[in-house]
């Protein structure tokens, strides 16, 4: 009998290729198939983070998968790639897939894993996230001592990013896009966004670092997070 293969998660990090770690690094250089999500536009970002370090000979394994509000689509795209992978474990080859920051914060990998994870041995390697990097970035702590840190994500109704934004003295808000002109509203009616700092494309040659209120109306950063501190712990 073929031993089945193992599917491992990797975190690859927000963009910068040398933020991979030695871990991921080891199992890109040695997996049988090497998997990344694909989006509508047929370019993947987590294939171009890995680019110098994927074997000319190993097998890739684009996982199409939609970019919509509604969860069907993605859904049926899982498990269609569910199946795919199932199929090359099913021969012993190991399979590394490639998610963006770390594949629990957020990331794409869990709802594979949600759907091998039982069947197949599924192991995670965690990532630097978009969070963290963009902290470095900018120089500047995303929490201290008692400070209550939230991440939220921008397509929260307005009312609920608000209430939530009023209980913490640090803000981390991701999935911006098309959200951004909601948000910026939102901590402009709470007297934070001279506090707001928004990080497009964290750490990748394209990063661009600028005051929320610097952002001309009508313009929306897409891959981007914003942090706000609005404590008064002394750094």
């Amino acid at each position: 009998m073929t031993t089945k293969g193992t599917l491992f998660g990797l975190g690859i990090g927000p963009g910068d290729p040398e933020l991979l770690t030695l871990r991921a690094w080891r199992l890109i250089s040695n997996c049988d198939v090497i998997a990344y999500p694909v989006g509508d536009s047929g370019d993947s970002l987590a294939r171009k983070i890995c680019a110098p370090f994927i074997p000319e000979d190993a097998t890739e394994l684009p996982i199409e998968i939609p970019m919509r509000s509604e969860r069907a689509p993605a859904q049926a795209a899982y498990d269609a790639a569910a199946l795919k992978i199932a199929g090359h474990l099913n021969e012993g080859r190991h399979i590394a897939f490639l998610c963006e920051g770390d594949p629990f914060f957020y990331g794409s990998f869990m709802y594979l894993y949600s759907r091998m994870a039982e069947t197949y041995k599924t192991v995670i390697v965690p990532g630097v996230s978009s969070l963290t990097a963009s902290a470095a970035q900018i120089a500047r702590p995303l929490a201290a001592r008692n400070d209550i840190l939230k991440v939220l994500p921008a397509p929260l109704p307005a009312a609920r990013l608000k209430a939530e934004i009023e209980t913490a003295e640090a803000v981390a808000i991701i999935k911006v896009g098309r959200h951004f002109e909601k948000v910026r509203t939102v901590l402009r009616q709470l007297g934070l966004a001279e506090r707001a700092t928004i990080i497009e494309a964290a750490t990748r040659d394209d990063e661009k670092i600028t005051a929320l209120n610097d952002i001309p109306e009508g313009e929306r950063p897409y891959f981007s997070t914003i942090l706000v501190y609005r404590g008064d712990e002394p750094w």
